[in-house]
């Protein structure tokens, strides 16, 4: 049976530059936005708001959905990835609680897409769509009979 990998990510904006979190992979540093797997018994935004603070530390809701990508990985996984954005007034100081995030940096749509070292393509087509306007109201995305307790212990 076709499981795809169900993953969220958002894009945290402030002062003209974007939050990145960096992380080592293989003894390779990447960057990525905030970002992880949707959990049982979560929203895809609660998903979103979880992965934020655990992997910088800021407590806050997604504003809006900008993109659903579908994406198959260089070993075949296949993702589903709901993209969110939150626009801060300020950018912030992070504190990361993963312990598989090495730090976060703000920076550049510039910098974030000539970076060589992304943990994946997805992390600058995120980029492309949040800086061609895309924007959608959260409530685009509905969770039906919520929250699902048949048989849940």
């Amino acid at each position: 049976m076709f499981k795809p990998h169900v993953t969220v990510a958002c894009i945290v904006h402030a002062e003209d530059k974007f939050l990145v979190v960096e992380e080592t992979i293989n003894g390779k540093v990447l960057w990525n936005q905030p970002a992880g797997h949707l959990e049982a018994d979560e929203t895809l935004v609660q998903a979103a708001a979880r992965e934020l603070w655990e992997e910088t530390g800021i407590h806050a809701q997604p504003q809006h959905f900008i993109r659903m990508h579908q994406w198959i990985a260089p070993d075949k996984t296949p993702f589903l990835r709901f993209l969110f954005s939150l626009e801060l007034a300020n950018m912030c100081e992070t504190e990361p609680h993963d312990s598989d995030i090495d730090c976060c940096r703000w920076v550049s749509a510039e910098e974030i897409l000539s970076e060589p070292n992304l943990r994946s393509p997805l992390v600058a087509e995120s980029i492309r769509c949040y800086q061609r306007g895309q924007r959608y109201p959260l409530a685009m995305i509905g969770e039906f009979n919520w929250p699902f307790t048949e048989g849940v212990n």
